[in-house]
């Protein structure tokens, strides 16, 4: 995001993440007011995507089963339920399942475009 003058704003989108109680419960907000896409991706057991980067827009990831493993710039990491990490543009990056079906909600920030997914390495032949 651009301010004037040309300056760069970097957002903190997970110190963004605001949790908000109510007398029956409450809510997580990831969003306010911005260009996003939402998206709840399942992935069938034992599968995982292609390992990949965007140029042009930043990814939240949460997990909402068991099984999910992240993959960030060859890190791997096991979330637990509700776990987030943060991807930013240009990171390579890798969702699997670890024997299990498992989902992830994904918010992507930026200008989405399924043309902007660089596969590096693909399981189905995509690359």
């Amino acid at each position: 995001m651009e301010a004037g003058g040309g300056i760069l704003l970097k957002i903190d989108r997970l110190g963004a993440v605001v949790r908000d109680e109510r007398p029956w419960g409450g809510f997580e907000r990831y969003t306010l007011n911005e260009p996003s896409t939402v998206k709840i991706i399942d992935v069938a057991p034992g599968q995982r995507l292609s390992l990949q980067r965007h140029e042009h827009r930043d990814e939240l990831w949460v997990a909402l089963d068991p099984g999910a493993v992240f993959e960030i710039d060859g890190e791997r990491i096991e979330p637990s339920v509700g776990d987030r990490v943060l991807i930013r543009a240009g990171q390579t990056h890798r969702l699997s399942s670890a024997g299990r079906a498992t989902r992830i909600l994904e918010i992507a920030f930026g200008h989405f475009d399924e043309d902007d997914i660089e596969r590096l390495e693909d399981s189905y032949g995509r690359v």
